[in-house]
């Protein structure tokens, strides 16, 4: 819809109340419990200035009465979570309506808020079909209403908080019982409920993906960095900057970058002097802290225990190796993509949330010249997916993975010829 017949949303609709005491939140808990139906539920964390993950601020609302702005930390300095039991026990009493949930879950369940019902607006706007699906966006097409989102990415831990980004905090939920009532009309005039309503189902078993334990290797330009001395370094320079973000709730890259630690693991200082006068330690955190990147870069150069240039592979090969070293497997990779990609556009679906693409590749790895539907059928829920999912797409794969050399050979031709 064009910007003139857009009408802008500068300010919750309705009445807006900010708590930040024990006291206030008691109440808001006994007026949201005046009330019937879904809890319109959103958090703002500080992603990027602070270390952790907590929830700076919730906003709570039901489709009727005031929209409150609980401050968590207010409330609850150390998150306490029986601080906020009651909430969370008026919480589980009806469906929780949020706008990409895994964005939130995690946080609120730290203060013990865990829902046992989910609409996910932006993943079912996904499953509808629709070319963009964050909040603004999908509030545009649905409700032809223009939503402020130039707060998303302040420090939610400042306080006070500028009243700005409350009435920005307040819209995010305003609109949510709306925007869910004709997105679920919507997908079920499109026959597209049922798999939405089982992807909701499927997030309230929604965990973070565990850390990995070899996390400092991913950091940037780390890959130039040739010899296990410069690792050891880096790795112990990582590790540093990671225990003191902690310990000052900062977010590690904003005491040093990944740049720094990558210039010096490749130009490894001789003295605490030429580590001052560099260049990649030139910011405030990086003067501040400099015997404590000192101290790590001297124990990475002292260090016995030289990390691997290369970790030993887990798990099946990088595919972008597969062309080259199992064909077969890569043959069958292309045409499950390509049957799959086909069913994907028949439906006007993502191809990622019809079916993961790690998903493809665990079951175009396994070695076989012919395989049943049934087979795929189980391989396929094995591997997570939804009852819908797999009626999808059970008989493509099948029938790919079948006609994965004859098909191979076709596109193979194409290519000669073109």
């Amino acid at each position: 819809m064009p910007d003139s017949i857009r009408t802008p949303l500068l300010k919750a609709r309705r009445e807006v109340i900010f708590v930040d005491s024990q006291e206030q939140l008691d109440d808001a808990v006994a007026k949201l419990a005046a009330y019937k139906g879904p809890f319109a539920l959103d958090a703002e964390r500080a992603s990027g200035f602070k270390y952790g993950q907590r929830a700076y601020l919730i906003q709570v609302a039901r489709a009727e009465g005031e929209i409150f702005l609980i401050d968590p930390v207010a409330i609850a300095p150390n998150a306490e979570t029986a601080l906020f039991t009651e909430l969370a026990r008026l919480l589980r009493t009806d469906t929780w309506i949020l706008h990409a949930a895994t964005q939130d879950l995690a946080c609120l369940a730290e203060l013990g808020l865990t829902p046992t019902k989910i609409i996910d607006t932006e993943l079912g706007s996904r499953i509808s079909g629709l070319p963009r699906v964050g909040l603004g966006a999908v509030v545009e097409h649905f409700l032809q209403l223009g939503l402020a989102k130039e707060h998303s990415a302040v420090d939610w831990s400042k306080r006070p908080l500028d009243q700005g980004w409350l009435d920005y905090a307040a819209l995010d939920v305003d609109v949510l019982h709306d925007l869910s009532a004709l997105l679920i009309e919507d997908l079920a005039s499109k026959v597209k409920l049922n798999w939405a309503l089982e992807e909701f189902e499927h997030l309230l078993n929604f965990r973070p993906k565990p850390e990995k334990p070899d996390r400092w290797r991913g950091t940037t330009g780390l890959h130039e960095v040739k010899n296990q001395q410069g690792l050891a370094i880096a790795r112990s320079l990582w590790l540093a900057r990671e225990a003191l973000g902690q310990k000052l709730d900062v977010a590690p890259g904003r005491l040093i970058p990944d740049s720094s630690i990558s210039y010096v693991a490749k130009n490894i200082p001789a003295s605490r002097p030429e580590l001052a006068n560099s260049k990649s330690f030139a910011g405030r955190a990086s003067r501040t802290y400099l015997d404590t990147w000192w101290a790590a870069i001297d124990e990475g150069k002292r260090s016995r225990d030289l990390p691997p240039l290369k970790l030993a592979a887990t798990g099946i090969p990088n595919h972008r190796n597969w062309p080259s070293k199992w064909p077969k497997a890569h043959q069958r990779l292309i045409c499950t993509r390509h049957f799959v990609t086909q069913v994907a556009t028949q439906h006007e679906l993502p191809i990622e949330n019809l079916v993961s693409p790690e998903t493809i590749r665990q079951i175009c790895w396994v070695e076989r010249e012919t395989v049943t539907v049934e087979e795929i059928r189980a391989e396929l829920a094995s591997f997570s997916a939804r009852h819908w999912q797999i009626e999808l797409i059970a008989e493509v794969v099948a029938e790919a993975i079948n006609k994965s050399s004859a098909f191979a050979s076709e596109k193979n031709e194409e290519e000669s010829k073109s």
